[in-house]
């Protein structure tokens, strides 16, 4: 056994090594994952009468390939065509997802591909780092930036010391205006990161494969993956934290007293 595989290592990348078991990403007990339709393992077919179907098959989810790979446990937040506004205005609270029975350890947000169209529809401004409040959720700005930064806080709420983990959306020949888009969630996610404790950026437009023609060939059931695909999913996000966890070891040493009743004196 060489124990240095266990380590960071200098100069290596987030999906360097791709892990089998979940790797490190198993200290994390009970994982929330925040998303839309990509994060609900949905499915594109058609109906008895010829119309398109959009099935959510949770089991089918990365967060779902997750738990099974790691051993944790894992909730699906999510719905396909979820925005960070209906999210935080209607969609979790009927859904009893900020219920304290329901907090975690660690949250993985995916969001922004129906915002960004939203955006460029008109129907929603963007936003940046300014339309966060920290001090006060309540006073976050009616922006995509806005109600994505109120998301964490008031999961913060109910776990102060969670950790968060906030994907950035891939690349894939998208048109040039969706693409600046794009990038631009990205920078925010690393503003967000950089302003809030325990939080990180999953940077999979920098470090996944692009999802290209080829990629989609393989991994994608016309306007979606297949189950390939979300299995696929989940090894880059379980790969991706396993490097996190290592290259800050200090950040995870008392993740076991999240959620613990020894929780506040041991985390202050």
């Amino acid at each position: 056994m060489d124990i240095r595989n266990f380590y960071y290592r200098e100069g290596e990348k987030p999906l360097d090594n791709l892990v089998a078991d979940g790797g490190f990403c198993g200290i994390l007990r009970t994982i929330g994952c925040i998303g839309d339709s990509l994060s609900s393992g949905e499915f594109e077919g058609k109906k008895e009468n010829g119309e398109k179907l959009y099935y959510d098959a949770f089991d089918y989810s990365w967060g779902q390939y997750l738990a099974r790979m790691a051993g944790t446990k894992v909730y699906n937040f999510s719905r396909g065509g979820m925005t960070a506004k209906e999210y935080m205005e209607s969609f979790a609270s009927s859904k009893n997802y900020f219920d304290p029975e329901k907090a975690c350890q660690a949250y993985i947000i995916a969001l922004g591909v129906n915002d960004v169209s939203r955006t460029l529809e008109g129907k929603m401004e963007f936003g940046g780092i300014d339309d966060v409040c920290p001090e006060d959720p309540e006073k976050c700005k009616d922006t995509f930036a806005g109600h994505y930064g109120r998301l964490i806080l008031r999961y913060k709420q109910i776990s102060p010391n969670a950790k968060f983990f906030l994907m950035t959306l891939p690349r894939g020949g998208e048109e040039e205006k969706i693409s600046g888009l794009y990038d631009k969630h990205r920078d925010f996610l690393y503003e967000l990161a950089e302003m809030l404790e325990n939080t990180y950026v999953l940077d999979l437009r920098e470090y996944a494969p692009a999802y290209d023609s080829e990629f989609k060939k393989t991994f994608f059931l016309q306007g979606h993956m297949n189950a390939a695909g979300y299995l696929l999913t989940a090894k880059m996000v379980a790969s991706y934290i396993d490097y996190i966890i290592r290259k800050n070891p200090d950040d995870f040493k008392k993740i076991g007293f999240v959620g613990s009743p020894y929780e506040e004196t041991n985390l202050k």
